[in-house]
């Protein structure tokens, strides 16, 4: 029960672009591919994963592959799910 709380309570949250960001960049600072691609994710089904799909003209199935664990997109499907997300990189000098 506390997990689907919680999921129902992230979902709610990332609805919220700026959240989103905010929820993206944490995970992009812990440097974990996988980890990035399951943020990407539960931000994308936040937001609805169909209507991704159609902003996208990305099936939801290749959405729900290229997003999963093992997941491997191309750069310009990246790009167009972030565009739909309403979301944009942003880079910073890693300091070593």
């Amino acid at each position: 029960m506390k997990t689907k709380k919680y999921k129902d309570f992230l979902q709610k949250e990332l609805k919220n672009p700026k959240i989103a960001a905010a929820y993206l960049n944490t995970c992009l600072e812990e440097d974990d591919e996988e980890l990035m691609l399951m943020a990407l994710r539960d931000v994308a089904e936040a937001q609805g994963m169909g209507a991704i799909a159609k902003k996208t003209n990305i099936s939801r199935v290749t959405l729900y592959r290229a997003l999963s664990k093992g997941g491997n997109p191309e750069f310009n499907s990246l790009l167009d799910i972030l565009r739909a997300l309403r979301l944009r990189f942003s880079f910073k000098a890693r300091v070593a």
